[in-house]
């Protein structure tokens, strides 16, 4: 059974080494040399999509008074939130890419 076992890890770790080679080769290219600096846009994209989603959660609720909010209102949360999330989504590839080296980034 150990040798089976270190059979799978040799393959896990080969497999690990392709699937990182791999997308470093492909995304690298697509992308320019980045800087702390070009990353900053990115987080305050986020940041403002962020704040813009509480801002509708406080607006729906003033709106709401005492009962509930109306569609409309809740619509226009659920895109707040649409927004935000699809942004936090892009930058936490973005994080993953640059943590396994598939990005280059000066100063890091």
């Amino acid at each position: 059974m150990s040798g089976q076992h270190n059979e799978l890890s040799r393959l896990k770790l080969k497999l690990d080494k392709t699937i990182r080679e791999i997308n470093q080769e492909v995304i690298n290219p697509e992308i320019p040399e980045l800087t702390l600096e070009d990353l900053e846009p990115v987080l305050h994209l986020v940041a403002k999509s962020r704040a813009a989603y509480l801002k509708q959660l406080f607006q729906a609720t003033l709106a709401a008074g005492k009962g509930l909010p109306k569609p409309e209102v809740i619509d226009q949360l659920a895109e707040k939130r649409e927004m935000y999330e699809e942004l936090l989504k892009a930058t936490q590839a973005l994080e993953t890419a640059i943590e396994r080296g598939y990005l280059d980034v000066i100063g890091s």
